[in-house]
């Protein structure tokens, strides 16, 4: 009896085993996959289902749902309502740049988007396949997820440094799986996920295409089609890309773009990379081929918006930046707020976070059938005509006019503005910033 009941255990147990390894033999789909990262169940069938059993996940799902919740009642729901009051005109096509794996904020302002392009420094990293990693990798990727979503869930952006330290930090690695979350957490359906470079001509191929000889600097990305909540299937492309001067063009990624045709473009959070001569490239293509430019201080200075092309219509309150960019500040943005009649925000965003401090300027194009005209040239080369690249609000303005609530500084003999000025004839250097496109 008791050789009869051991038999049986061992049966059971062998059962057991099979069962289990044929469960990890089974890959789960992109949309449950999502679902199960964002802490939402995945379907009935879905070989992640035994796996919201881990307590592990259930406290992952737990702390989501509560943030995701807040988020959605404190910042937007006034969002949503806001862009369908003053976007009235959206295109199809959104250009968001630096904008790391932040769909959140991209979904948000511009729902009615079929084609979504980001580009941020984060790569892409493999396409998750959590039945493949031992359990306990697949709670430590939940909490690494958590960790990278801390700021934006906060603040409404990335650190780049802090998202260095844990998108490579376990096996669930790289900015695919955010964008999982916030597709999933957004109402929105994974229908197909594949790895993608383009090659010189900006035409994506599949990743493991051989390069094409001399196309060593390859823009590599991902191609996510999905499906919203209306039923409507969109594309979104994320690039893990340099797009400073020596990155935009060789990359294929300008081909890229310029391959959609005219679009909007939202920027925030961009480090005031696009005050730089070293991001002129991206600069010029966002005046060239957008028909609404949405954007914080931190994007396109705003004197390189023509008078005669664009109409600008500011919102919130421009206070200045934040201290360690306060060679940033623009005087004539000042201008803008003071004389434009600011209307109201009632939500907060980029470095100044805060409601009370809050901007976003709307930039509309007066004549959209200018838009990427042959030998049109970009506003910028009809504007910026201190200098190559110096903006029209020039870099020893900028250097020596505080930001609001900065300490003024005076020198007798004048060696301390003689040392700023002689600072901001200088390019701004290339660096990879602290914050970083969101």
């Amino acid at each position: 009896m008791l050789r009869k009941a051991g038999i049986a255990a061992f049966v059971a147990s062998a059962i057991i085993l099979a069962s289990a390894y044929s469960a990890r033999a089974q890959t789960a789909s992109a949309d449950d996959t999502a679902r199960f990262l964002a802490g939402m169940p995945p379907s009935s069938v879905s070989p992640l289902a035994p796996l919201t059993r881990d307590p592990a996940w259930q406290q992952h799902a737990r702390y989501l749902n509560s943030a995701f919740g807040n988020l959605d009642k404190n910042q937007f729901a006034k969002i949503r309502a806001w862009s369908s009051a003053k976007l009235t005109a959206p295109s199809p096509v959104l250009f968001y740049m630096f904008s790391g794996p932040d769909f959140l904020y991209a979904n948000a302002f511009f729902p009615n988007a079929t084609t979504y392009v980001m580009a941020g420094l984060e790569p892409v990293g493999p396409i998750p396949d959590l039945m493949r990693l031992p359990r306990g990798s697949v709670a430590e990727g939940l909490r690494h997820i958590e960790r990278s979503l801390s700021t934006i869930l906060t603040l409404s952006f990335f650190k780049t440094h802090d998202m260095r330290m844990t998108l490579g930090a376990s096996r669930v690695s790289g900015a695919l799986p955010l964008l999982y979350v916030f597709l999933a957490r957004t109402g929105n359906a994974i229908q197909d996920v594949s790895l993608i470079k383009l090659d010189a001509q900006g035409i994506p191929q599949p990743e493991n295409t051989p390069s094409a000889p001399g196309m060593r600097n390859a823009a590599h990305g991902v191609k996510i089609v999905f499906a919203a909540a209306d039923g409507r299937v969109r594309t979104l492309y994320y690039f893990g890309t340099n797009i400073a001067n020596d990155g935009f063009k060789v990359s294929g990624f300008e081909k890229f773009c310029d391959r959609l045709g005219t679009g909007d473009a939202f920027v925030k959070s961009a480090s005031y990379l696009l005050h730089s001569p070293n991001f002129s490239d991206v600069r010029n293509f966002l005046l060239g081929h957008t028909a609404q430019v949405l954007q914080d201080d931190t994007s396109i200075p705003v004197s390189y918006f023509a008078p005669d092309k664009w109409q600008l219509r500011p919102f919130g309150r421009y206070t200045g930046p934040i201290a360690m960019f306060a060679r940033n500040y623009q005087p004539k943005l000042t201008q803008l707020f003071q004389k434009g009649r600011a209307e109201s925000l009632d939500f907060g965003l980029g470095y100044q976070w805060r409601v009370s401090s809050s901007n976003l300027l709307l930039a509309s194009r007066i004549e959209p059938q200018a838009i990427n005209q042959p030998g049109a040239g970009s506003d910028s080369e009809s504007i910026a005509s201190k200098g190559p690249d110096v903006p029209p609000d020039s870099a020893e303005q900028a250097a020596t006019t505080p930001a609001a609530g900065a300490k003024k500084t005076t020198s007798k003999n004048g060696t301390k503005n003689q040392k700023l000025r002689m600072a901001a004839r200088r390019p701004a250097p290339f660096y990879f910033p602290f914050f970083f496109g969101r």
